[in-house]
This record gives C-alpha cells, structure tokens and sequence, in this order.
C-alpha cells in the first residue's frame, strides 16, 4: 500500500520530537545564560534598559551589585538546563512507552514555565531576547503537547501508575526526591513573588551594600532589570520542581531515571549554590535552605540508585 501520510504528518509524528526541541532550546538558552554571566558583560538589551554596560554599573555601583546580578542570570540558567535535560528524557523514554504521566508532567511544568514569563509583569521590564524565545517556543511545545498526548486524557494514570513491590531504598529515594521538588516548588513561589514585588530580601542588600533608593539613582530602570531574572528564577524553580515530582511518584526505577534526576538536580542545585561562592555572596542562613535542598536530593538520588542495582542484582 502507498503511503499517504502528509509531510506534516511525519514531521511531527507523535510529538516526541518537538517535546525534544524544546527541552534542548530551554538547555541552550540556559548554558548561554550562565556562558553569558561567565563573559562578565550584561545582555545588550538591559545595558540599554540600564544606561550602562557591565564596566560603567560597577563603576556607578560596586562589583557586589554586578556579581549580584549575574549570580540570578547562572541560578536561573541552571534551572533552564535542568529542565531541558528532563523534556529530553520525558521524550526519550516515557512519552516512547505511551505513558500518560509523562503527558501531565509536561503540561503542569510546561504550563508553570511559560506562566512565568508573566512574571516581568511584577515590575514591567520586558528582556525582548526573553520574549522572543518565548513566541518561538511556545506554539512548538503546545503543538509536541498536542501530538503526543494519550487517550484517555485522564489525569487518574497519574496515581494508578505507581511502581509496585518497591524496596525499602527505592521507597524512601521516592519519598525524599518528591519532598526536594515540593521544596523547590515552594521556594520557587517565594522567590516569585519576593521577584515581583520588594525584589530584595535583607542579605541581598547587605550584600550589595546598596539600598533600594541608590539603586534608583544609578539607574530607574536597574531595580527591574534585577526583578526579571529573580522572579524567572523563581518560575524555573516552580518548573523544575512539579517535574521532579512527578518523576518521583510515577517513573519507574531503571538507569535513565537514576542518571536523568542526577543531571536535572546537579544542574538545577550546582548553579544555584556554586555561584554564590564566586561572587562571594556567601551568607549562611542565605544559602542554608539550598544546601538542605541539595542534601536532600543527594541522599535521594543515592537511596534510588541503591534500589535499582539491588533490583539489577534480583533479577541476575
């Protein structure tokens, strides 16, 4: 018989592959970030929105309020990355086996990611290089969405399709790994919300040893600038998180999965905490909730890869 599919039609397929081109433009878009950072020099768009390049507002300021914010820009391009690799490996493997979970954990992440994008709203500095990423990807992944989802659209799979007979290490990987991402989740929220609104927390200031109103006198549009990538970091990690969680409750226990929740969480939790010891913002009880995070998931990602050679061993 003569094949009749559209060109279309073979494209997009199942919509494995458009999930695929997103998770790899959020990794992209989050390795540039931190690249970027690296460079020392500001995006074009905000030294316009400034006033200034990276030199001039160190000069204007201090090199505390530059490191400041690129330590934001590498936090938040580690939480792009993290979620990047964890499309690819939904694409990969459960979106291959048809799993319906998959399917609502990129529609509950997807859906928190791209609502963060609003999140500009909170002090009304639009990043257009931001936007116009977002107007490119968006239709892509509504359309892998759309592909790729199961019938029934039943969001009951998400609880019926939990791993049965678990070991005690499995068991309990499952169970700190889902209260690392409702961590994340939370922290996330008030990350946000602090983003859009009073911006800085008390350390954030000590540490820039600037106040809000010198930060307006350098530049009106400085404070904004600072906003959008906090309250997008704090998106991301709204993102990450429901992700993980998923992943937690429903994936089943094999190599990928140990591999995929190491690279998503040392991406997410190395950029995060490592940047603050470059820049030097090293306060204890500012970084104390990351490194809780970040034990949490070590032991986590440890406790699944024990449950799942142990099951390797069984069934040698």
């Amino acid at each position: 018989m003569s094949d009749d599919r559209s060109l279309l039609d073979v494209i997009l397929a199942d919509g494995r592959s458009l999930i695929a081109l997103t998770g790899i433009s959020l990794a992209l878009s989050g390795l540039f970030a931190i690249l970027q950072s690296v460079s020392g020099q500001l995006l074009p768009q905000d030294s316009h929105a400034i006033g200034m390049d990276s030199s001039a507002l160190m000069h204007a300021g201090n090199r505390h309020l530059l490191g400041f914010m690129f330590h934001d820009r590498v936090a938040y391009g580690g939480t792009l990355l993290s979620i990047g690799a964890g499309y690819l490996w939904l694409a990969a493997f459960p979106l291959k086996a048809r799993q319906p979970w998959a399917w609502w954990a990129l529609v509950f992440s997807g859906g928190l990611g791209f609502l963060a994008f609003l999140t500009y709203l909170g002090q009304g500095y639009l990043d257009s290089w931001h936007g116009v990423a977002t107007l490119f990807l968006f239709p892509v992944f509504v359309a892998g969405i759309w592909r790729s989802r199961p019938s029934p659209l039943s969001f009951r799979h998400v609880f019926t399709h939990a791993p049965e007979d678990e070991a005690l290490a499995e068991k309990w990987g499952r169970i700190l790994l889902g209260a690392c991402a409702a961590g994340l989740i939370m922290a996330g929220l008030t990350i946000a919300i602090f983003g859009m609104t009073t911006v800085f927390v008390p350390s954030d200031l000590r540490f820039i040893a600037l106040n809000p109103a010198a930060l307006r006198q350098i530049s009106s549009n400085l404070i904004p600038v600072i906003s959008h990538d906090r309250a997008g970091f704090g998106g991301g990690l709204c993102s990450m998180g429901s992700l993980l969680l998923f992943i937690a409750r429903c994936a089943d226990l094999n190599r990928s999965l140990v591999e995929i929740v190491a690279v998503m969480g040392f991406a997410g939790f190395g950029a995060a905490i490592g940047v603050h010891f470059v820049v030097g913002y090293v306060d204890f009880f500012h970084l104390l909730p990351a490194f809780l995070g970040f034990s949490i998931f070590l032991v986590a990602n440890g406790l699944l890869w024990v449950g799942w050679r142990r099951e390797l061993e069984s069934q040698g």
